[in-house]
C-alpha cells in the first residue's frame, strides 16, 4: 500500500500525478516556511527545493517544526530537509542553505518552477522574490505577519491589494507599488490587531522589531500556504482566485 493512497482518494490519480510532477520552491524555513514545506511534501509533490541561510536557535523552538533541543546550531535547511526526505525518500530535493537577493535570487527562479512559496521574514529579498516570481510568470503565495496574533479563525487567502490590518502587507504593498505592481499577488494574512506590548524593539541587521508568537499561528501560516499550492497546482480555478470570481 502506498503513503499516497488517501490522497489519491481525494483528488483522483491525475490530481496526484500532477503534484508528482510539479516543482515547488520554498524561501523561508522559519514557522511558516518550515510548515508549508511539510503539508506540501506530504500532499505528494515531487520535486522541491528549499532555501534558508539560517542555523536553528532556542529561541525557535516555541514554533517551529525543525527546532528542538537535539537541533540547535544546526542549519534549518538541512534539518528540513532531512525532515522531508524521511517523509518522502523519493522526492526530488534541492537543499540551499543560502540567503538568496540580487542577481542570486534571478538565478534560482531561472531553474524554473511551477509555484513559489515565499516565507521570507525580512522585507527586502521578499519584495525581490515576489517581484521577480512575477516577472517570470511563476505562481507565487507568499505570507504576511504571523506575529502578535492569536486567533486562527482570522487567517485568510486575498489579493495582496485586499489584504489590510497587518503592518507587514502594507509595507509589501507600498514597495510592490514603487515597482510598478498593484495587485496579482497571493498573501496569507490575518487582520488582527498586534497588540503594542508583543512587540520589542531590536537593533539588528535585518530586523528593527521582535514580535511576540505562539506556537500554533506560523503553522497556520504554513498551511494556508500549503493549501494553495496544492489546489492551485490540481485545479483549473485556483483557490485564492475564488472569491473574486
Amino acid at each position: 500500500m502506498s503513503w499516497t493512497n488517501r490522497t489519491e482518494l481525494l483528488l483522483g490519480k491525475e490530481r496526484l500525478q500532477k503534484l508528482k510532477g510539479s516543482h515547488v520552491l520554498i524561501v523561508g524555513l522559519g514557522g511558516v516556511g518550515a510548515s508549508a514545506a511539510e503539508q506540501i511534501a506530504r500532499a505528494g509533490v515531487g520535486k522541491m527545493t528549499i532555501v534558508d541561510a539560517d542555523v536553528i536557535d532556542v529561541t525557535n523552538i516555541n514554533r517551529q517544526l525543525p527546532a528542538m533541543t537535539s537541533t540547535i546550531g544546526k542549519p534549518k535547511a538541512e534539518i528540513v530537509g532531512n525532515r522531508l526526505k524521511d517523509i518522502n525518500p523519493e522526492l526530488e530535493l534541492t537543499i540551499l542553505s543560502e540567503y538568496l537577493r540580487d542577481q542570486r535570487m534571478i538565478d534560482v527562479l531561472e531553474q524554473g518552477f511551477d509555484y513559489v512559496v515565499d516565507a521570507i521574514d525580512t522585507l527586502a529579498p521578499k519584495v525581490y522574490l515576489i517581484y521577480h516570481s512575477l516577472q517570470k510568470n511563476i505562481p507565487i503565495i507568499s505570507s504576511m505577519g504571523s506575529g502578535g496574533k492569536t486567533d486562527p479563525t482570522l487567517v485568510a487567502i486575498a489579493d495582496i491589494s485586499k489584504t489590510h490590518h497587518c503592518q507587514l502587507a502594507r509595507m509589501v504593498r507600498k514597495r510592490l507599488h514603487k515597482l510598478g505592481v498593484k495587485k496579482g499577488v497571493k498573501a496569507v494574512y490575518s487582520p488582527e490587531e498586534v497588540s503594542k506590548e508583543a512587540i520589542r524593539l531590536e537593533e539588528s541587521t535585518n530586523k528593527a522589531s521582535n514580535v511576540g508568537t505562539i506556537s500554533y499561528m506560523p503553522n497556520v501560516f504554513g498551511c494556508f500556504c500549503a493549501s494553495v499550492v496544492v489546489c492551485d497546482l490540481v485545479t483549473s480555478t485556483p483557490l485564492s482566485d475564488r472569491d473574486s470570481e
